[in-house]
């Protein structure tokens, strides 16, 4: 770790070698240690000193899903880093025609460094991560998003400063991204409220494990169903899509369903004058989110979007870098 040393880099030394697959398998310290490395590493990258602290490392990404964000933050993230990022389709891979996953995870544990897949059952990336011998991260599932957490919370410190007690609100289905969210500002020690309509609400045994980091932080995680409720007095308010990949027949049903929880004018009216508006992207405009809120000056969609490269290297040098 001489490099880290002489740059002063602190990596998450207790997750060299581990997986990442939910921020419920890190302690508080390790994701709060997590957003300082990214936001070096970003002060660092801006400066043009990123190390190249991957130097001959492969991270093999295998995607069942389409990807903007995650292709790309990752396989720029591992360049700048010094290693390489490989693209792999499942459709093209013989776990797309059946191979067990676990032979799969065996197979590739003899070639890279380390596993980043984006897949549709979060159980099938727990059962790879059992069978390959390195680490393995999430890049998105139907249950978790942690890399996606971590870079929100990157932005918010940046902007906002300590943490700690701040308050975010997240308004609409609750999903993957939602669970990631709560999970991490309960590690960090800030206030969550949710609010999604009857019958979409997040998962109860996510809900209260994040109550429990929450209450150990001095910190309070509430559920709702009134988006109001919700966003008062918020310093952030979050939204994502209401029909995510693979729901596109509960489109109909949806946009009935969600209605009067977009977030708009009225609604952010009852959060603080200077709170953030964040999405993970993509978005639909006049859907979930007004244009008014998503362009407008309380917007950081776009800093938090560049910020899944910096959360990610800090993720990537914290398990992989020797």
């Amino acid at each position: 770790m001489k490099l880290l040393e002489e740059i002063q880099l602190k990596p998450v030394e207790s997750l060299k070698g581990k997986d990442l697959l939910t921020l419920l398998d890190y302690t508080s310290e390790e994701v709060q240690d997590l957003i300082k490395l990214a936001t070096q590493l970003k002060t660092i990258t801006k400066a043009g000193k990123c190390p190249r602290l991957l130097e001959g490392k492969t991270l093999g990404m295998i995607f069942e899903k389409s990807s903007t964000r995650t292709r790309v933050s990752f396989e720029v993230g591992m360049q700048q880093l010094g290693g390489y990022g490989m693209y792999m389709n499942a459709r093209d891979m013989q776990i797309g025609r059946g191979e067990p996953v676990s032979d799969t995870g065996q197979v590739l544990s003899g070639y890279l460094d380390g596993i980043m897949i984006r897949a549709n059952s979060h159980t099938m990336v727990e059962e790879l991560a059992e069978a390959a011998s390195i680490p393995v991260i999430n890049g998105l599932t139907d249950i978790d998003h942690p890399c996606q957490a971590l870079a929100d919370l990157e932005t918010i410190a940046e902007n906002k400063g300590e943490l700690k007690g701040l308050k975010i609100a997240y308004v609409g289905d609750g999903n993957n991204v939602a669970h990631a969210l709560i999970v991490a500002a309960a590690h960090v020690g800030m206030h969550v409220t949710v609010a999604t309509p009857a019958g979409y609400e997040c998962d109860e045994t996510i809900i209260e494990k994040a109550q429990q980091i929450a209450a150990k932080n001095g910190s309070i995680v509430f559920v709702t169903n009134d988006p109001v409720l919700a966003v008062k007095d918020a310093d952030a308010i979050y939204a994502d899509v209401w029909t995510s990949m693979g729901q596109e027949e509960e489109t109909a049903q949806r946009l009935k369903d969600f209605t009067g929880y977009q977030i708009n004018d009225a609604l952010v009216a009852h959060a603080k004058p200077d709170y953030m508006f964040l999405h993970c992207l993509p978005a639909h405009r006049e859907e979930e989110v007004a244009t008014s809120v998503i362009d407008g000056p309380n917007s950081y969609i776009f800093e938090q979007a560049e910020n899944r490269l910096h959360a990610q290297k800090a993720v990537l040098v914290s398990l992989l870098a020797e």
